[in-house]
């Protein structure tokens, strides 16, 4: 299986894209920029502005955009891997390079929950956090950016574990209640413990997913705080709307909506960030490889489902699978189409033969857009997606 090492390198060289008919920024308080065209250098974006400004007196490959809408490379926030491109739930190889044709460049691993007999004593819980940081961290199909290693909390686990586990590169803690933790005070006390060195944390949301998972309901989520309130829309299943709408309004962390979730209870977290004015709060993840199987367009159809049915505006859609994740992740290198941020770039145009004046609008309607390049740290990954539908217009490499 194909893959290549990863590593802080970014692609080497310059990289005018001009012609952009649209700019998504990924940032809430800016969702559109009035800009159309990117200067790319050693990976990183350099310029934002016109062609003639970027363009000046720079030697450079030239990506004419032909129209375009170019959006940051979305990320989900929410996978469950297990060993490289395999996934045991669903015994299927290739679902992260898959994943990357639906124009996601960055997946966050919300537990190795399926790993095939995942130790369950502390020795072998932070052993295979570490090994699946190692492991992730060299892998890369497509040139996915993949953050895992989130081991899944036991009883006895104390702050010099989380201290190790920190001290060796692990960044992320798995959902709160897959493993042998679920109650409020441990929970609150294991993830303090993980924010003091560093990490970011998820706590399950909803009914059993898997055995040895359990109900968490709203007390429990409030109590233990962790940083993302994961698949707040149920994990498949999700919570009666009066917990749904305390943990809204009671926690100020981060609510996840999901793919694999109730897309009507998404819907109703939605209307009550939307209301409360706290859009910025809101982040995607598609909560698979799972029981219903391997979303590759998962994030663009949750994008989708939200801005047609949720009152929200496409573009603003959009930076809930981009920016509010990078946030709520301290992931300080991408999630914008901004100067000093990595060069994680989708082109996408509205889908022929469908409904809708333009992109906005047709994503609006409901149908998904179609892909038709993906770059990750400067470099070209994908031509046209093999997984959306056709897009209107594509981008060209002309020189």
């Amino acid at each position: 299986m194909a893959h290549d090492p990863q590593s802080n390198a970014t692609q080497s060289g310059r990289t005018l894209i001009r012609n952009i008919g649209l700019m998504l920024s990924g940032d809430i308080g800016q969702p559109v920029l009035s800009a159309n065209a990117i200067l790319v250098e050693d990976g990183l974006i350099a310029g934002i502005g016109t062609a003639e400004e970027l363009g000046a007196g720079v030697n450079a490959t030239v990506i004419d955009a032909n129209g375009c809408v170019v959006t940051p490379g979305l990320i989900d926030n929410h996978v469950h891997p297990a060993a490289g491109d395999w996934t045991p739930r669903q015994n299927q190889i290739g679902w992260i390079d898959s994943t990357l044709h639906g124009g996601v460049t960055t997946i966050i691993s919300a537990g190795e929950a399926h790993y095939p007999g995942r130790p369950k004593d502390i020795v072998g819980v932070k052993a295979l956090g570490i090994a699946s940081q190692r492991a992730f961290a060299n892998f890369r199909p497509g040139g996915m950016k993949i953050i895992a290693g989130a081991p899944v909390l036991e009883p006895g686990m104390t702050e010099a574990d989380f201290r190790e586990l920190a001290d060796a590169g692990v960044t992320l803690i798995g959902e709160v209640g897959l493993g042998g933790v679920k109650d409020g005070p441990t929970g609150r006390q294991m993830i303090a413990w993980a924010r003091k060195y560093g990490m970011t944390s998820m706590t399950h949301t909803g009914g059993p997913s898997i055995p040895g998972s359990g109900r968490i309901g709203a007390d429990v989520v409030i109590e233990v705080d962790a940083d993302v309130i994961a698949h707040v829309n149920g994990g498949p299943t999700a919570l009666p709307d009066d917990e749904i709408r305390r943990i809204c309004e009671e926690s100020p962390r981060a609510l996840e909506i999901v793919h694999n979730g109730n897309l009507r209870t998404g819907l109703f977290v939605l209307d009550i960030a939307r209301k409360r004015d706290e859009l910025g709060r809101v982040v995607l993840g598609t909560d698979g490889p799972a029981g219903s199987g391997v979303q590759p367009l998962g994030i663009l159809r949750t994008i989708c489902h939200l801005a047609s049915l949720g009152d929200v505006p496409t573009e603003t859609a959009f930076c809930f699978a981009t920016g509010n994740t990078a946030r709520v992740r301290n992931l300080r290198d991408r999630g914008l189409i901004e100067i000093g941020r990595a060069a994680d770039l989708v082109f996408m145009d509205q889908a022929a033969g469908g409904i809708g004046d333009g992109f906005l609008e047709s994503l609006a309607l409901g149908n998904l857009p179609g892909i038709g390049m993906i770059m990750i740290d400067g470099e070209v990954r994908t031509a046209r997606s093999r997984n959306t539908p056709p897009a209107m217009r594509v981008p060209e490499v002309i020189a």
